[in-house]
């Protein structure tokens, strides 16, 4: 792809992209503090793909909040996907058209738009502007039905 088909997103900056540097994981972590859509999953990696890598290969769309590997709570092995949270949704959509169904490392890559789960319920709501005011008429009178 071109620089200047990349400079003409928004969040794309056509100077070396700087690694961010990584947060700590925990199951709180992976709140969506960042625009919808800008959490990507790439599935079916190899299973020695560490979070560097990752960091390293995604980081040439746009600037990285996190990566997340998943891994497997008794063996703390890799489960072959990860989630990589984009500053902006523009790098996100990005590095999906890119790399979706792309050779990583010997494997072929899956990459989507990350859904939300279980952990992203108890995250601050993210609202849309003042509440719609119903036009609801004072106090009418309720007619029985009921013979």
């Amino acid at each position: 792809m071109e620089m200047s088909t990349l400079a003409s997103f928004p969040c794309f900056s056509t100077s070396k992209p700087s690694l961010v540097k990584l947060r700590p994981s925990s199951s709180l972590s992976m709140r969506p503090d960042y625009p919808l859509a800008s959490k990507i999953v790439v599935k079916n990696l190899p299973y020695s793909t560490g979070e560097t890598t990752l960091q390293k290969e995604f980081s040439n769309f746009g600037k990285i909040a996190e990566v997340k590997m998943v891994k497997d709570a008794n063996t703390k092995r890799s489960k072959g996907y990860a989630f990589i949270q984009y500053t902006c949704r523009d790098a996100a959509m990005l590095a999906l058209e890119t790399m979706d169904q792309k050779d990583f490392y010997g494997r072929t890559i899956y990459v989507e738009i990350a859904k939300l789960g279980w952990d992203d319920f108890d995250a601050p709501i993210k609202t849309s502007g003042p509440p719609k005011k119903w036009n609801i008429p004072e106090e009418e009178e309720v007619v029985d039905c009921w013979y």
